[in-house]
């Protein structure tokens, strides 16, 4: 309450509702001090479990779509349970009200959706999941609170329309295409808020859309940063490094850079990533490990194989590889030079509108957007 996260309005649903009431007897917390996920057992470490549940932490609750064996970490987590913060937050982008109905997209512990049924009052919430274990684990978890809300296995890009038009619409996992179809089962004057980003990163923003009048749209501003497991109809699937570069980085095209590691890099969350990825489509990027003063920030295309290296040293200018039709780099600073003559917009000065032709984003105003 004290960051402003938890408001008095939604106080008393996270008394009746603690995190703590939903999550399995094994969990995988993120250690912030670590940067790692560790696993925790209720039943061998009941302390633990209990502090992480209440801590401001995200918890992995599955691994690799359920096949992960063990308790040590798997290769990518594909469930969890979201630091309450960003849950809370974007419960106030919702402004949910007793009485409203409410489809949510991604039920994992169910703990949002209950968290919602306490506001908008129970048989007002349904929540999608599209994993069948973890939505026989959410109906079993609805049962135990009176069955509060309806679980419905299935793909939630599709949305319900059976339970249609809803009054809210909100999304718990990562999204690059928010579906018309979502629009369409929403009322005109309804609220749709869901993370969304581009592919240029992993680090997406929380977008809160109002279903225009005639319900042919849906437009709003982006609200904050955050990160979450994407949708399963959208996840990413990039080729091996070794698709790209067959021989040496030096293949490529050299030049070199004005621009510094801090200026481009940046902070994890911070809004250049966002900004320089809503200019350079169906491109990848990563930043690898700095080593010796290094940093290597690496781009690869999706609609071919064009790629680019920068190489960030410190106290000098970086060095630029690129090689392909699309010159990745060119673009990327394109882009952050763009971002810099803006002033530096951070993402709520960014908005997204949504039809059914498509998506166009938008800074500060819905006539200066341009489609991804």
């Amino acid at each position: 309450m004290a960051s402003g996260a938890l408001s008095s309005d939604w106080a008393p649903a996270y008394a009746a509702m603690p995190r703590s009431a939903v999550l399995p007897d094994l969990i995988w917390p993120f250690d912030m001090a670590a940067g790692t996920s560790v696993p925790v057992s209720k039943a061998e470490d009941p302390d633990t479990w209990q502090q992480y549940a209440d801590a401001d932490v995200p918890i992995v609750t599955q691994w690799d779509d359920g096949t992960n064996p063990g308790t040590e970490p798997g290769h990518v987590p594909t469930s969890s349970a979201s630091m309450p913060s960003v849950v809370f937050r974007m419960l106030q982008d919702l402004d949910l009200h007793p009485g409203h109905k409410v489809l949510e997209i991604g039920a994992a512990t169910l703990w949002n959706s209950l968290l919602m049924a306490h506001r908008a009052g129970p048989g007002n919430v349904t929540a999608m999941e599209v994993d069948e274990a973890l939505a026989a684990a959410a109906r079993a978890t609805a049962g135990r609170f009176g069955d509060a809300v309806q679980v419905v296995h299935g793909d939630g890009f599709q949305g319900h329309p059976a339970g249609a038009p809803y009054d809210r619409i909100m999304a718990t996992c990562g999204l690059r295409t928010i579906p018309f179809t979502w629009v369409e089962q929403c009322r005109p004057g309804g609220l749709i808020v869901a993370p969304w980003g581009t592919n240029y990163s992993h680090v997406d923003a929380v977008a809160r859309l109002v279903v225009a009048p005639d319900g042919n749209s849906a437009s709003g501003r982006f609200t904050g940063p955050v990160e979450f497991m994407k949708l399963r109809a959208q996840r990413l699937h990039v080729g091996e490094h070794s698709d790209y570069v067959t021989g040496s980085v030096a293949d490529g095209d050299e030049t070199s850079a004005t621009i510094t590691e801090e200026q481009f890099v940046g902070r994890r969350f911070g809004p250049q990533r966002f900004a320089i990825g809503l200019r350079v489509p169906q491109c990848f990027h990563v930043v690898a490990a700095k080593d010796d003063g290094a940093r290597p920030v690496w781009f690869y295309s999706l609609t071919d194989r064009s790629w680019a290296c920068a190489m960030f040293r410190d106290g000098d200018t970086a060095r630029v590889w690129q090689h392909g039709p699309r010159r990745l780099w060119d673009d990327a600073a394109h882009a952050y030079h763009w971002w810099v003559h803006q002033g530096q917009p951070d993402r709520t000065r960014f908005g997204l509108t949504v039809t059914a032709d498509g998506e166009r984003v938008w800074l500060d105003d819905p006539a200066n957007s341009w489609a991804l």
